[in-house]
C-alpha cells in the first residue's frame, strides 16, 4: 500500500486525528543506512510522528524533530514538511540491543531516557519556535504524548510503531495522534480512553492491511476524513547544496584537501548519498574563491 497520511475529525469537531502509514519510507531509509531492526523501530516512530506535526502545519513551514536520550544510538534527528516530505538519520544506525522485558524491540534502551524531545519549527517567522520536553520513556510515543500536553497544552493520544521481519524488511509502520479539544464531555473522554485500551497495536493492524479511516473507526465514532496525503522520503540535499558547503570552507581549507587526499567525498546525513569531488572538481572551486 502507498504511503500515507489522513487528518479527520470526530465528536462534533471536539476531536481531531492523524493517522499515517509509513512502511515504504522506513523500508528506504533501513537499506540506505543498513540500520538495525532497533534503529529502523526509533526513527520510524519519529518518522511517523514527524510526518503527522507537519500535517498540523501550513504552505512552506516544515520542522525539525531532534530526540537527545543519552543512549547508544546518539541523536535520532528527523525533518518534515507541511506537505508530506520527510527525511531522518540517527547517528549510531547499527546500534541493536536484546529485547526487552515484553519481547518487543528496546528502543528505550538504545534512545535513553536522559536527556530531551526538541521540536523546532519554521514557520516563516523572524525566530523559530522551539519547544522542548524532558524524555519520559524514550519509547517515543509516550515521549510526543508528553509533549504535546505540556508544550502544546492539548491532551494527546499518540500510538507509533515500526514491525521489522527477521530478513530486516519492514512489515508495517506508521502511526496515530487523537488530540482532544475543548467541550468534550467526561462521558466521550471516557469511551475514547475504553476504546484506546481496547485497540490492537497500530503495526498489528497495519499488517493485517487495515485502511487508516478504518484503525480511526476503531477509537472514535462518525469520522469525519478531511483530507489524504501522500507522504513519502525526500531528501533536500544535491551536488549544487555540497559545492557550497565545500566552498564555505575556504581556500585553505580545499588546498589542503588537494594536497592530502587529491579528492573530497561528502555523505548526506540524511539519505547518505555521497558526492565525490575528483582533482579536477576541486581545482575548478578553488578557482571560484
Amino acid at each position: 500500500m502507498q504511503d500515507q497520511l489522513i487528518r479527520a475529525t470526530a465528536m462534533d469537531g471536539k476531536v481531531r486525528a492523524f493517522a499515517v502509514r509509513t512502511t515504504g519510507i522506513v523500508e528506504e531509509l533501513g537499506k540506505r543506512h543498513a540500520m538495525s531492526p532497533t534503529a529502523m523501530a526509533a526513527l520510524g516512530r519519529t518518522v511517523s510522528a514527524g510526518l503527522i506535526m507537519g500535517a498540523m502545519l501550513k504552505g512552506d513551514e516544515q520542522l525539525t524533530i531532534i530526540v537527545k536520550g543519552g543512549g547508544p544510538i546518539g541523536q535520532v534527528v528527523v525533518d518534515a514538511n507541511a506537505n508530506g516530505d520527510v527525511r531522518g538519520y540517527v547517528d549510531n544506525p547499527q546500534v541493536d540491543l536484546p529485547l526487552n522485558q515484553v519481547g518487543k524491540l528496546d528502543v528505550s534502551g538504545a534512545v535513553g531516557t536522559e536527556g530531551f524531545l526538541n521540536i523546532i519549527k519554521d514557520l516563516g517567522l523572524k525566530e523559530p519556535y522551539r519547544g522542548s520536553i524532558p524524555l519520559i520513556s524514550g519509547e517515543l510515543a509516550e515521549d510526543f504524548t508528553y509533549y504535546f500536553a505540556k508544550s502544546e497544552q492539548t491532551p494527546s493520544a499518540v500510538a507509533l510503531g515500526v514491525l521489522v521481519d527477521v530478513d530486516y524488511s519492514v512489515i508495517a509502520a506508521g502511526g496515530f495522534v487523537i488530540q482532544l479539544l475543548p467541550g468534550l464531555s467526561d462521558d466521550d473522554i471516557s469511551l475514547i480512553e475504553l476504546q484506546l485500551s481496547r485497540i490492537e497495536p497500530i503495526t498489528t493492524l497495519l499488517s493485517q492491511g487495515m485502511d487508516l479511516e478504518d484503525i480511526l473507526h476503531r477509537i472514535l465514532p462518525e469520522v469525519q476524513v478531511l483530507g489524504v496525503m501522500d507522504v513519502r522520503f525526500r531528501c533536500k540535499c544535491s551536488r549544487e547544496r555540497v559545492e557550497q558547503t565545500l566552498i564555505s570552507l575556504g581556500r585553505e581549507e580545499l588546498e589542503l584537501m588537494l594536497q592530502e587526499d587529491g579528492q573530497a567525498e561528502v555523505s548526506c546525513h540524511y539519505c547518505n548519498e555521497a558526492y565525490l569531488f575528483n582533482r579536477e572538481n576541486l581545482e575548478g572551486l578553488i578557482q571560484e574563491l
